[in-house]
């Protein structure tokens, strides 16, 4: 039988479904979090028991697998090796820098978490999360010793920013899943995520680090060849590991245009399509506004701006450009194998299946998926697998959404997959190491401020829907 017939007539009963897709999860839960197995294998071996428990043979379930591996892969793939190269660049050539130091330096003490903030949401938008906190830790002991203030009041918000950027605004790997999973428009995704990752970053940085730095207090580390003086961010270049050594850094300018160059052009794509502008504009920024053809003129722009117009010659822009891929091999095959077990989901049935429930349950669509993304982010400690699972469950319920209900769905799961960093999850140990902290002490500020994010995010996003 062809996997496309398994939609109109699943091979077991409604009866076997449910359990079927609780067994998979369970199966992906247990083998990320007691198993250490890697989330790709977890997810691959996760969609073959459900298709198998459904009722399916090996082949069969192998057949879906294999298609919503490839749909994904030939989708996001690219969007996420390009996001990657953009981001390499950026930090390569001193443009990371260059936007740090120019925003934390023309800030007074009182307003420097709010700029670490900014500097945070700023670098979070081309970059992944780990190598974004990478990058600024340098720069959050320098502000924070010489500002006399807490690390914890100086680095709460800039990591706000950094994570709120990471689980809600494309093109980092979990939303770029859901929106695709979800059939959502990438751009007004953009512009809802933007509006509504902005009040959260507010409430659950500066304004947190506030009260979070009286009940841990971490004083910055020792300088280590400081003289002190200078300019509030000086040497931030050489102070990021992975940075190149370039003749001169990109202006400050310049490196926010090519930053904001495929956010602009993708919102332009939303604005004429919200608008029903007509004509040879709306061709030309349909085109351009292509998430593909957007990120491929960003980093076309960024190898001229950020490369050559850092002194970097052919060479080092390829070499840049070429150093950027081997680190995100493990991240496609995640998305992807997250593809893989959405299709199997939906091929079985059992999506369809949830998205009935939910219809006659009277229970809200955001805040199920939301829900359903913070349980997946519990258990097995991965704000991506929370979100590509978690979009794939729901993927049948977008039948019945418009456009930006659909955007505020992809936005309500990437909420939930923030919630509550704890012990399972990477990122948790990074930020301790860096930070210093007990386990206690992370869980009381990095913790608590990921849960805030989550919180506040569906908060807003449910006032969204009451307009949208």
């Amino acid at each position: 039988m062809h996997p496309a017939a398994f939609l109109i007539a699943p091979s077991a009963s409604n009866a076997w479904l449910v359990p079927a897709a609780l067994a998979g999860i369970a199966l992906i839960v247990a083998l990320i979090s007691y198993g250490k197995v890697h989330p790709f294998l977890s997810l691959t071996l996760g969609s073959l028991v459900v298709g198998l428990l459904a009722g399916f043979s090996v082949a069969d379930s192998l057949a879906a697998f294999g298609k919503g591996f490839g749909e994904t892969a030939a989708g996001v793939g690219a969007l996420i090796a390009l996001g990657a190269m953009f981001g390499k660049l950026l930090a390569d050539s001193g443009g990371a820098d260059q936007i740090v130091d120019t925003i934390v330096g023309r800030s007074r003490a009182r307003t420097l978490p709010w700029a670490m903030a900014l500097v945070g949401a700023v670098i979070g938008l081309p970059m992944f999360f780990e190598i974004g906190v990478v990058l600024l830790m340098p720069v959050i002991y320098l502000v924070a010793r010489r500002s006399g203030q807490s690390l914890i009041r100086i680095g709460i918000p800039a990591l706000a920013g950094l994570s709120a950027m990471h689980g809600m605004v494309p093109p980092h790997p979990g939303p770029l899943v859901a929106i695709s999973a979800l059939g959502a428009d990438l751009g007004i995704t953009i512009a809802l995520g933007v509006a509504i990752a902005v009040p959260s970053v507010v409430l659950a940085g500066p304004l947190f680090a506030r009260y979070a730095a009286r009940w841990v207090e971490v004083p910055a580390p020792a300088a280590s060849g400081d003289a002190g003086g200078g300019a509030i961010a000086a040497g931030s270049a050489t102070s990021a590991p992975h940075a190149a050594v370039t003749a001169r850094r990109p202006s400050f300018g310049v490196t926010m245009a090519t930053v904001l160059l495929p956010v602009a052009l993708m919102l332009g794509k939303a604005l004429v399509d919200i608008f029903a502008v007509h004509g040879v504009l709306r061709t030309v920024l349909d085109s351009l506004g292509t998430p593909l053809i957007a990120l491929l003129i960003a980093v076309l722009v960024a190898m001229l701006t950020l490369g050559r117009g850092s002194g970097m010659d052919r060479r080092a822009v390829a070499a840049s450009l070429e150093r950027s891929l081997p680190g995100i091999a493990g991240i496609l095959l995640i998305v992807a194998a997250g593809g893989g077990f959405k299709q199997t989901l939906v091929t079985t049935g059992i999506g369809q299946l949830v998205a009935d429930w939910v219809a006659h349950s009277g229970l809200s669509v955001l805040l199920l998926a939301w829900l359903v993304a913070v349980f997946i982010r519990l258990a097995t400690g991965s704000a991506t697998v929370a979100t590509v699972t978690a979009s794939g469950i729901l993927a049948p319920l977008v039948t019945t959404l418009g456009a930006g209900e659909t955007s505020l769905l992809v936005l309500a799961i990437g909420a939930g997959s923030l919630f509550f960093s704890h012990v399972n999850d990477a990122g948790f140990w990074l930020v301790k190491e860096y930070f210093g902290l007990t386990v206690g002490q992370n869980l009381k500020t990095w913790s608590v401020m990921e849960t805030l994010l989550s919180v506040f995010g569906l908060i807003f996003v449910l006032l969204a829907s009451l307009v949208i």
